[in-house]
């Protein structure tokens, strides 16, 4: 069975670059979002197996929305997606509950290492 998982980046062209990555390796991309309250929203609609969340997003961050997202699900499994120099709120992240986090550009064997990594 495939994983199911929600895709959220404020930036088109990073949703397809990880759906791509995604979708060539068995992957069921069940939705994406381009904010942080759409990202919520589509959690709560499609219950995705694991959930790529951009960091700095417009009207509600990534940290904001994965705050929301284990309230919603203390089991929900995200990882978060941040470009160089964002240490600081990746380790917000962390503390917020991601499970680990990948880097832009994204390297489809990094993202590949932490979603497995991520669902075990």
């Amino acid at each position: 069975m495939a994983y199911s998982v929600l895709v959220v980046d404020d930036a088109a062209f990073m949703r397809m670059m990880i759906k791509d990555i995604l979708e060539k390796n068995g992957f069921n991309v069940v939705g994406e979002a381009k904010d942080g309250n759409e990202a919520v929203q589509k959690f709560q609609e499609t219950s995705p197996d694991l959930v790529t969340l951009d960091i700095t997003m417009p009207d509600k961050d990534g940290i904001e929305a994965l705050k929301e997202i284990k309230a919603a699900d203390p089991n929900a499994k995200v990882i978060m997606c941040s470009a160089m120099g964002q240490q600081s709120m990746v380790i917000d992240a962390i503390q917020a509950g991601a499970k680990d986090f990948i880097v832009k550009p994204f390297q489809a064997d990094r993202v590949l290492e932490a979603i497995n990594k991520t669902l075990g």
